[in-house]
């Protein structure tokens, strides 16, 4: 499974999900850094990510584009460290890496994973 991680999120992500197995990228190495969120999701569908994020604007691009992919991954916490919240990350991915693959929206915390299966309001 392939990662992108947004803009609002430490490239340490990168390192991170390399580290568990995973490729990953961060949005700066692929993209200018005041590209638009859907340029981002265009980027990622194409390329086959998972996009990693703090941003809600992106269940709303779902929604209105009624698109299964890319599957997106909001990590809703304060601290938005791979210290402070990774092994939930993680613990997500392994549990939902079919609906990843399908096209899913992984609202993550600290105590749980919520899946919605897109596309969004079908």
């Amino acid at each position: 499974m392939r990662f992108l991680i947004d803009m609002n999120l430490s490239p340490s992500w990168v390192s991170f999900l390399q580290n568990a197995g995973f490729e990953a990228v961060h949005w700066s190495a692929v993209g200018a850094v005041d590209a638009s969120d859907r340029t981002l999701m265009q980027w990622a569908a194409g390329h086959d990510h998972v996009v990693v994020t703090n941003d809600l604007d992106f269940s709303t691009i779902l929604a209105a584009t009624q698109r299964r992919k890319p599957s997106v991954i909001q990590i809703r916490a304060d601290l938005l460290t791979p210290v402070a919240i990774g092994s939930a990350v993680l613990r997500a991915i392994a549990q939902t890496e079919r609906e990843l693959a399908e096209g899913a929206l992984i609202s993550i915390d600290l105590d749980r994973a919520r899946v919605r299966i897109l596309p969004l309001g079908s």
